[in-house]
């Protein structure tokens, strides 16, 4: 069609629309067109409008918390209690948002009165200690402490004047 349309030297929608209406759609049926095989129209009629709502919106499955509140899209949502008819915690829900910002909450098919509640507030991080305290050493034994001595004056063998295998023989006798 565009080189049909170039070799006639059309530039103008105007002039396009002229050899669309008068040249291109008449040839283009004469050579297309068949008969039906059924008489009968078998187009559904257009919905109704209510129709049309139920289809066009979002829908996110979402899932009730212990408190009956449900978080969509950073929002949060108080499920009211219902006459006997209580949305239980960890039951799943849909969220059904439309384009013109509308929100339903469904619980099992059916329509669930709601809230919104602001979100939580956020508890300030507990902020380190300062670094003034710092850690303290432990105490440095005195020079007389038993750990600053010599461990080999303190084995009892290695005394003047006691024999290698004499405390071997004490202990076992």
């Amino acid at each position: 069609m565009v080189k049909k349309m170039r070799l006639k030297k059309i530039q103008t929608h105007a002039e396009a629309n002229g050899f669309l209406e008068k040249e291109y759609l008449p040839e283009h049926n004469r050579r297309f067109r068949r008969t039906p095989a059924q008489p009968e129209d078998y187009h559904r009629a257009a919905p109704r409008a209510a129709e049309l709502e139920e289809v066009f919106h979002l829908e996110t499955g979402r899932v009730i918390g212990h408190d009956w509140v449900v978080r969509h899209d950073n929002r949060y949502f108080q499920v009211k209690a219902q006459a006997r008819q209580y949305a239980p915690a960890k039951g799943k829900v849909t969220v059904c948002e439309w384009e013109d910002g509308r929100l339903q909450i469904r619980y099992r098919g059916r329509a669930v009165v709601w809230e919104e509640i602001p979100g939580p507030v956020p508890v300030p991080a507990a902020r380190p200690r300062e670094a003034t305290a710092k850690k303290q050493k432990p105490p440095t034994p005195q020079a007389d402490h038993p750990w600053r001595q010599d461990y080999r004056k303190m084995r009892p063998w290695s005394k003047p004047g006691t024999p290698p295998g004499s405390l071997i023989h004490a202990m076992s006798g």
